[in-house]
């Protein structure tokens, strides 16, 4: 083993922060014995100095990220600041300064990606993020190494654990959303502004990274189709029930049939029940991928959390420090297949749609007119009505979401329907 103690920098020490120093801390024997060097901690860069770190010398702790990215002799910055800005600048600081960088960014690898990949390569050395998507979940190294030689068709997943536990309560007690969201903000699932998880910005940063991974493609942040989830219903799990299904927010990153193109997307669906996803509950991450010659997948655990997050870092770090000391780097970005990122209109599923109509003869056929008249076929249609009110439910076989939408901008021209009251699409099948 070697001697001279390989030096690491820590950038942020929050939640996530204090338990990548803690661990290298308390498991400093196993680390180096998984190396081959001892690991140093060599500085520590917040916003807030006089906070007490427990287990943290004060003589280590700075404001001044840049000058401590800038040292020159570090080997490995570990970066969990989170945001665009300055963790942008402070990574690409590093790397130009001989450190190879170990991230969990989400935010900035979905945006600013290729970027950061091309100045590692530019400077030799390694960039990791595991920790950026599904928290502890082994997923980005399976999908850059172990099915390196396969072809990945597609990522399907629940990949937000705060919207994946308010939408398991809905389901299983009955609540309603904002019910729903109180617990879970209580509990502490869901931050104080929970907008990027209930929107589906997080998991949309999560679903580019994964796209661009398995199909060896750049995808942006800004190639993402976003929905939020704030407007699933009781009344949305009730029909989902009815048909066999639960409701998940889903991130889905798809290969073309023809492998011409790719799409990824994010927004509430319907899923059997008999899918393995439909048993994921509360604040888990899971994540299902279909290639052609492992079949199918599934990678299931804990998808936030300092102490998961922190064991995803320590993973790359050991990794990392194997190749400093090896004078290798690892798997850089891999986007020769480049290929185009199709419109959300050109993605192909069923739709389950829930109308208000008048409760009068000929509404269904005019209806069913609709429908045909746009190229979507129906597959099942069930009514109810009370007191001149009925609600119309229709489940479509495959179609596009470009017609979907004629189809719904059109019913909702129609004197006899009240209003769109629902639209979900249904997955996994």
């Amino acid at each position: 083993m070697r001697t001279r103690p390989l030096k690491v920098a820590l950038l942020g020490c929050g939640v996530v922060g204090s338990e990548v120093a803690r661990i290298m801390t308390t498991h400093a024997g196993d680390l180096a014995a998984r190396i081959g060097a001892p690991v140093e901690l060599a500085g520590v860069a917040v916003r807030r100095p006089d906070k007490v770190r427990e287990g943290i010398d004060p003589a280590l702790v700075t404001t001044d990220a840049t000058a401590l990215v800038k040292r020159g002799d570090l080997d490995i910055v570990v970066e969990v600041i989170g945001g665009i800005e300055p963790a942008r600048t402070l990574i690409t600081t590093a790397l130009e300064h001989g450190a190879s960088v170990v991230s969990a960014n989400k935010a900035l690898l979905a945006q600013d990606g290729a970027a950061l990949h091309a100045a590692a390569e530019k400077h030799g050395r390694d960039l990791y993020y595991e920790a950026a998507v599904a928290g502890a979940i082994p997923l980005i190294r399976p999908l850059r190494e172990s099915l390196a030689g396969d072809k990945v068709n597609r990522v399907l997943g629940i990949v937000n654990g705060t919207t994946n536990f308010i939408l398991d309560k809905m389901d299983t007690t009955g609540a309603g959303y904002q019910e729903a969201l109180d617990e879970a903000t209580a509990l502490g699932y869901a931050e104080a502004d929970p907008t990027a998880d209930v929107e589906g910005f997080d998991a949309a940063a999560k679903a580019a990274i994964l796209a661009g991974i398995a199909f060896h493609t750049r995808v942006r942040l800004d190639d993402v189709h976003r929905e939020g989830m704030t407007e699933v219903t009781a009344g949305d799990f009730a029909s989902a029930r009815e048909m066999g299904c639960t409701i998940k927010l889903l991130a889905i990153c798809e290969r073309a049939e023809d492998g011409a193109s790719v799409t990824a997307r994010v927004h509430p669906a319907m899923i059997p029940l008999s899918h393995p996803l439909a048993s994921v509950r509360g604040a888990y991450n899971a994540v299902f991928v279909e290639s052609d010659a492992a079949g199918q997948l599934m990678f299931y655990g804990p998808g936030a959390g300092g102490a998961p997050t922190a064991s995803a870092v320590l993973g790359d770090l050991v990794a990392v420090g194997r190749n400093r000391l090896s004078g290798a780097t690892g798997p850089g970005e891999s986007a020769y297949a480049a290929l185009p990122v199709s419109p959300m209109g050109e993605v192909v599923t069923r739709y389950h749609i829930s109308l208000d109509v008048a409760d009068k003869p000929g509404v269904l056929a005019q209806v069913a007119t609709v429908f045909a008249e746009h190229g979507v076929s129906i597959d099942t249609v069930r009514q109810q009505g009370k007191d001149g009110e009925a609600s119309l439910v229709v489940v479509t076989h495959r179609a596009s979401d470009a017609a979907l939408g004629g189809t719904v901008e059109a019913l909702r021209k129609l004197d006899t329907v009240r209003g769109v009251a629902s639209i979900m699409r249904v997955e996994g099948e």
